[in-house]
This record gives C-alpha cells, sequence and structure tokens, in this order.
C-alpha cells in the first residue's frame, strides 16, 4: 500500500510566464523556487507554497495549448482567509465573498491570468478534513 505523505505539485500551463509569475508573486506571495531552462531560456517554474508542496508551472503557446482545461482548481490553505481576500482585493484582483462551506471550512476563490481557479481554504476546528463524518454539498 501506498502511503500519501501530501499533495506535492500541480502543474498549470501559462500563455505568459512573466504576468503568472508576477500574479502568484504579487498576489498569493508565492517565491519561485527554481526555473526549468531550455536552450538558455526559461520555459516553466516551481512556485514555493510552503514546506514541499509547489504550483509547476510552463509555457503553452497557442497551438500547445489544447490541455488548457484539464485542471478544475487548485487548493491553497491560508492561516487568514479574511486578510487574504483583502490583500487580493488590493491588488484590483476579483475575488468571491467569503463561504462557510458544508465541510465546515471557510473558502474564497479567484483566478489565475490563465483562467485556473484557484480556492483559498481556512480550516476550523470542526472542519471535516479533520473530524470525517459525511458531508451533504450544498452545490
Amino acid at each position: 500500500m501506498i502511503k500519501v505523505k501530501q499533495l506535492a505539485h500541480v502543474c498549470i500551463f501559462a500563455h505568459d510566464l512573466e504576468a503568472t509569475r508576477s500574479f502568484y508573486r504579487g498576489v498569493l506571495g508565492l517565491d519561485t523556487q527554481f526555473n526549468f531552462l531550455r536552450d538558455d531560456k526559461v520555459f516553466g517554474f516551481y512556485l514555493n507554497c510552503g514546506g514541499r508542496s509547489h504550483v509547476e508551472v510552463f509555457q503553452k503557446d497557442g497551438t500547445a495549448y489544447s490541455e488548457q482545461n484539464q485542471i478544475n482548481h487548485f487548493c491553497l490553505e491560508v492561516e487568514d482567509l479574511d486578510a487574504a481576500i483583502a490583500h487580493i482585493k488590493s491588488k484590483g484582483i476579483d475575488v468571491t465573498a467569503k463561504k462557510h462551506a458544508c465541510d465546515d471550512t471557510f473558502q474564497a476563490w479567484i483566478r489565475d491570468p490563465n483562467g485556473v481557479k484557484i480556492e483559498l481554504f481556512e480550516y476550523t476546528a470542526k472542519s471535516a478534513q479533520f473530524t470525517g463524518g459525511d458531508r451533504i454539498a450544498d452545490w
């Protein structure tokens, strides 16, 4: 049996690498861990999400962009969702209102420059991820 420790990374495709890097750094505070180089040019990079989790980003031109919708969303746990929402709004980025979800977490949503949905997540003491038990979805 394999025991998964945690999510290692999520890979997304970018129309514009530098706009994507700027968004993740400026809005979400994710620093570049390392770049992927080919012929002395950056064609991708890893963004550090804390610990051993990363967002992996690769440049895709228009002709190779058919895989753009393979990811529905990915989720980043934040310490203070209200502060995160305020920060994102201060950057001029659209963000949904804070929602108390059926799994007893709080969440809000944004999109990156490529249209990838990003869920921002704050656990509570009652979160199903810790307490277990089925939850009735309200969406």
